[in-house]
């Protein structure tokens, strides 16, 4: 179990000790679009549109050795399959390659035209799996609420006062290499323009009491926290501060960018064949997503003072 395991393990526990109960969020099916960004503009999505992109990966790794792992054909598939849904949406994407273990590996990034170029906000999920599965808890759940919600925003034909970036992570399983490589090769004007990085990592655990909000304490961050902090309260939904290490969003923290985000906590099956479909709770998901969706929507309407 890697470093970031372990962070969220013990976040979970004491979480518990401190959280009695949690009311799960109520989902609903979106009846209306909008064109400006701002918190009561907000769509929601139900299961059954988040749901079928978690179907896809598993029939992907299925088809592929029951896997999605860095290298493989798994992992490509699964590129190649985010990527036709966020071109036919309208997104402009690119794949930045970087080489790990002896094998090219891919970051996905998707840009929404619009938006103030200066003032980036900016969210990602890593999408690669373990070679031991099809890692559609860890990571296809964080991967399909990013895909969602990007798709929600092209959907609405929303007019960001941020400029939106989402981005999927090649090799992050390695040890956060496709993350470290994108910010790595960012210059420090394009890094300065980053207001804000939100991640999700594990997104539909089952069992889930609370959502682990990450806590950038180290770089003054409180943007991202107090909005998914204010949107789980409104919903009487438990969460819990965790730090900022501990999964993609460290490879921003490091290089100076102010990160937010959550997790759901470990799973039952954790870089595990069972890390499967059955291994993801719907209403979990489904709730993860409509997070982002209400902070996304939030934060993409806020202007922010430069960080140069």
């Amino acid at each position: 179990m890697t470093s970031r395991r372990l962070l969220l393990l013990a976040a979970r526990i004491l979480g518990v000790c401190l959280v009695l109960s949690a009311v799960p969020a109520t989902t609903a099916t979106a009846t209306t679009t909008a064109t400006t960004a701002g918190p009561a503009a907000a769509p929601t999505v139900s299961e059954g549109e988040v749901m079928p992109h978690l179907q896809a990966l598993q029939q992907i790794a299925d088809r592929n050795g029951g896997n999605r792992a860095h290298g493989t054909q798994g992992y490509a598939d699964s590129v190649a399959y985010v990527r036709k849904a966020l071109d036919r949406a309208g997104f402009h994407t690119e794949l930045r390659p970087f080489s790990y273990g002896g094998a090219a590996g891919y970051n996905l990034i998707a840009d929404w035209p619009g938006g103030d170029p200066n003032h980036v906000l900016f969210t990602g999920a890593h999408l690669d799996s373990v070679k031991q599965g099809p890692g559609i808890n860890d990571n296809g759940s964080g991967a399909a609420a990013v895909l969602t919600t990007a798709l929600r925003v092209a959907d609405a034909g929303l007019k960001p006062t941020r400029h939106l970036r989402f981005a999927w992570w090649g090799a992050e399983e390695g040890g956060l290499v496709g993350s470290t490589d994108y910010v790595r090769k960012l210059s420090a004007d394009d890094r300065s323009k980053i207001d804000l990085y939100l991640n999700l990592d594990q997104a539909g655990s089952k069992n889930t009491k609370q959502w682990l909000v990450v806590h950038d304490n180290e770089h003054g961050e409180i943007e991202g926290q107090q909005a998914f902090e204010a949107w789980f309260a409104a919903r009487g939904i438990a969460t819990f501060d965790i730090g900022v290490g501990g999964s993609d969003h460290e490879s921003f923290g490091n290089a100076g960018i102010p990160s937010s985000g959550f997790s759901t906590g470990i799973s039952d099956c954790i870089h595990e064949a069972c890390d499967d479909l059955a291994n993801v709770d719907p209403q979990t998901e489904t709730t993860s997503t409509n997070a982002l969706l209400g902070v996304v929507w939030q934060l993409a309407a806020t202007p922010a003072a430069s960080r140069h």
